[in-house]
């Protein structure tokens, strides 16, 4: 039996569709060659917790409605939260008035065909439970994680929990037949903490988020995984200028192969702002690296069975045994490099789906065991990434390990190194990967790269 909430979803959903199709069609009998109209509709709620005291609370419904019309390959684009038909009319009506002021380019349209996607159910997207969660009950896990993570004695201040929620729908129309819709939720339990004095404070923390609330960690598993990651990093050394072997923990993986995804994003490709231009079939990493776009993956974070654009979302080889297969390009980055979409459009741009590394069989502790002398990288600080050369600079965090055993952690360093060169000196790769975002990454151990201390 389906609850009252989910029904009164699924009529809001339907009543949504109607009016996109209706504005679809409006917008074409106004002499709109295409039409897309987007709807997102759903709640979020999400609390932050300091010293046991609630710093803000957000809970709110949210709609609202976006539109793309084309006119002789002239676009123009609103949006509105007022989803009234006057005033919807209203907005078609000086869209397409912008539209035909702005300048033609050959490679505007929406995407040339939609093959039918999968069906939105069959990818366990929608999680009732969380529809049913009261504020009280998630009030109390941001609560609970703060208090635990406070009460072990070298925990000396902390930057708050949060516990937060989305819970909602996104429907497509447009003008070339497209019509569909899907739920999706999700949640994420976090918390931030300090250890040691004023003088010598260090501090790190951890998180969860799944789409469904029986599997994301509890409040003991989040906290004590916080307490571990800050209180290893007290008393860090000085290490002098050196170049030595790094292993990536999981979320520094994740944001290398973030930089990496702005590398092989259509739209960095066709700006010529990468040093993968060109690149297509050629060898860029180490054949133990395979990279893969997911957005079919039950369950999954980055899961979706269309993009913004309507365009199925599918499994996608970005790199193949160190082989640089594909790019990823929504329907205008596919146009000026006279490619097909790759399912990726996310707003105006290119998004991931699932992004990640394909996990090794060797276990973190392994990897480290390998190690005679080097450096676990634990966190990063800064900018300092360069996608047109590749080059890599970061404010760096990290443990020294020395015959394989962790000595000291160490701090006031940088790591610098280039991505290319970095994905071709990748040793091992880690059986160790956990899909707590859309782009992720198992520990990941590269043969060497330059960090600079004394």
């Amino acid at each position: 039996m389906k609850s009252e909430k989910n029904l009164n979803l699924e009529k809001e959903i339907k009543e949504l569709q109607l009016l996109a199709e209706s504005l679809v069609n409006y917008g074409q009998s106004l002499g709109a060659d295409e039409v897309e109209v987007a709807v997102a509709t759903g709640k979020e709620f999400s609390v932050n917790v300091r010293q046991q005291s609630i710093e803000d609370l957000t809970e709110a419904n949210f709609r609202y409605l976006s539109l793309k019309v084309i006119k002789d390959r002239r676009v123009a684009s609103a949006s509105s939260s007022d989803l009234s038909i006057e005033t919807l009319k209203d907005l078609m009506k000086k869209t397409l008035k912008r539209a035909e002021l702005s300048n033609p380019d050959e490679c505007a349209g929406l995407p040339d065909s939609v093959e039918p996607y999968v069906d939105p159910a069959s990818l366990n997207l929608y999680d009732p439970q969380i529809a049913h969660l009261e504020p009280k009950e998630k009030i109390k896990l941001a609560f609970e994680t703060e208090k635990i993570a406070l009460a072990d004695p070298r925990i000396t201040n902390s930057h708050g929990a949060s516990f937060g929620t989305t819970e909602g729908a996104f429907i497509l129309v447009n003008s070339r037949g497209f019509s569909g819709f899907y739920k999706a939720t999700s949640c994420g339990l976090s918390v931030g903490i300090q250890a040691g004095d004023t003088d010598h404070r260090v501090e790190d923390g951890w998180f969860s988020s799944r789409r469904f609330f029986s599997e994301l960690d509890p409040p003991e598993a989040v906290a004590k995984k916080a307490i571990e990651r800050t209180v290893r990093l007290l008393n860090p050394r000085k290490i002098k200028t050196q170049q030595v072997p790094v292993v990536f923990e999981p979320p520094q993986t994740a944001w290398l192969l973030g930089f990496l995804f702005t590398c092989i994003a259509g739209t960095s490709i066709y700006h010529r702002a990468s040093f993968l231009v060109d690149k297509l079939g050629e060898k860029i990493a180490d054949p133990r690296v395979t990279v893969i776009d997911d957005g079919l993956m039950p369950g999954r974070l980055g899961t979706r069975p269309f993009d913004s654009e309507g365009v199925p979302t599918r499994k996608t080889m970005v790199i193949e045994a160190g082989v640089l297969k594909n790019y990823l390009c929504n329907s205008y980055a596919a146009r000026k490099l006279k490619l097909a979409s790759t399912g990726n459009a996310e707003g105006a741009g290119v998004g991931p789906n699932n992004f990640y590394l394909v996990p090794g069989e060797v276990s973190p502790d392994e990897i480290i065991a390998s190690m005679d002398r080097g450096l676990i990288l634990v966190k990063t600080i800064g900018h300092g990434l360069n996608p047109v050369t590749g080059d890599i600079s970061r404010g760096a965090f990290g443990l020294w390990v020395e015959k394989g055993e962790i000595v000291y952690p160490v701090s006031e360093i940088t790591i610098s190194g280039n991505l290319g060169e970095i994905l071709n000196n990748i040793e091992l790769i880690g059986s160790n990967l956990q899909f707590e975002a859309a782009i992720c990454g198992p520990t990941i151990k590269v043969a060497e790269l330059t960090v600079a201390g004394e």
